[in-house]
């Protein structure tokens, strides 16, 4: 036997091993879903997920990448999870959207997801019941906040869970896979402005075809031997498309962050974030009044956003990020500390805050 044969032999019996263990965790997973039926606890617990990923990462020696170590068992957990009882997870569709993606990258494969055809579709199916998360756009690294997911807060009472932080890839998709043969390009309108320069540059005679989505042009495209999409990689893969050009789009640094909306927020993890929405008095330093306990309890605000308020003409609505969880002894005295200078406060949600090292993992 020569030493590539023996050294395949030693990874067949590691791979054997693994096998053995994964089943031997979801044996044990069993019994934890027993336990939390018999105390009527809720199934998923991202705060014990956030925990599990960092604890391994911080022990992982190498050299197996510790981005790909989550990715795997992202998955694990998913998995698992189905087991216990499969997650509903609303997102803005058709599948194959960044939305879906999003929520693909943070719940792993074995979640149910729902397509939904509206972001306030969204707010109502989990509201409802019909599903137990949702995930929606909030802001773009290039475009900035989505002004319309802000409103939905005012109008549904859900919480924020999550937040998603995800890198936006432009590519282009046809059928043959040759540019020679693409007469036209299908996507969504901000997809195409944000790929305007390559288009120019390399295909600036083809016809520009609006689509609804990113995943509706790649549906189309795989319907059109003269069209092309510009979508997602995922959606290259459900509509079996063929990869044109990878990463067309014109800015590189382009992240959209995304938040996971349920009917409850999860406890601390130690590194938390913690979105509010509030409407101030309108009277000279009012707002100043506001952010001063903030400053003094070296609390720090991320983001501060306002919108108006659309029940009376002037007045704004303030949505404000921090770091920290609305149970931590400093936000929550801050927090009371503004309430009387506020004509309403809501707390939308205390949740897990995105590390840096978890942005670029590929889906």
């Amino acid at each position: 036997m020569d030493r590539l044969e023996r050294l395949r032999k030693t990874i067949d019996t590691i791979d054997d091993e693994i096998l053995t263990l994964l089943n031997k965790r979801a044996k044990v997973v069993l019994d934890v879903a027993a336990v939390k039926r018999d105390t009527k606890q809720g199934f998923y617990s991202p705060e014990r997920e956030r925990k599990i990923l960092d604890r391994l990462q911080s022990k992982n020696p190498g050299p197996f990448p510790n981005d790909a170590l989550r990715v795997i068992f992202r998955e694990i957990l998913s998995a698992s999870l189905s087991l216990e009882e499969p997650l509903k997870v609303a997102c803005l569709g058709p599948l194959a959207t960044f939305t879906h993606l999003a929520a693909l990258r943070h719940f792993g494969s074995s979640a149910r997801f729902i397509p939904v055809e509206s972001i306030k579709d969204v707010f109502e199916v989990v509201q409802e019941g019909k599903a137990d998360y949702g995930v929606v756009p909030i802001e773009n690294s290039n475009e900035g906040v989505i002004s319309y997911t802000l409103d939905m807060f005012m109008d549904f009472d859900l919480k924020i869970a999550a937040e998603i932080m995800l890198e936006i890839n432009h590519n282009l998709l046809s059928i043959s896979g040759d540019i020679g043969r693409i007469r036209k390009i299908y996507s969504h309108p901000q997809a195409i402005a944000q790929c305007r320069r390559w288009i120019e540059k390399n295909l600036p005679n083809v016809t520009i075809i609006d689509a609804t989505s990113t995943a509706k042009a790649a549906e189309l495209a795989s319907k059109d031997e003269e069209g092309a999409a510009i979508a997602s990689e995922l959606a290259a893969k459900i509509y079996d498309l063929s990869f044109v050009e990878r990463h067309i789009e014109d800015n590189k640094n382009n992240y959209t962050r995304f938040l996971v909306v349920s009917r409850e927020f999860p406890p601390p993890t130690g590194k938390d974030k913690t979105s509010v929405m509030l409407s101030i008095k309108d009277r000279p330093g009012a707002l100043y009044e506001v952010l001063a306990p903030f400053k003094k309890a070296k609390i720090n605000l991320t983001k501060i956003e306002s919108r108006p308020s659309r029940r009376k003409a002037w007045e704004y609505i303030f949505f404000i990020d921090m770091d920290g969880h609305v149970d931590d002894k400093k936000v929550r005295k801050a927090l009371k500390e503004i309430e009387e200078d506020c004509l309403f406060l809501k707390v939308l949600g205390s949740y897990p805050r995105t590390e840096r090292n978890e942005i670029n993992i590929r889906a």
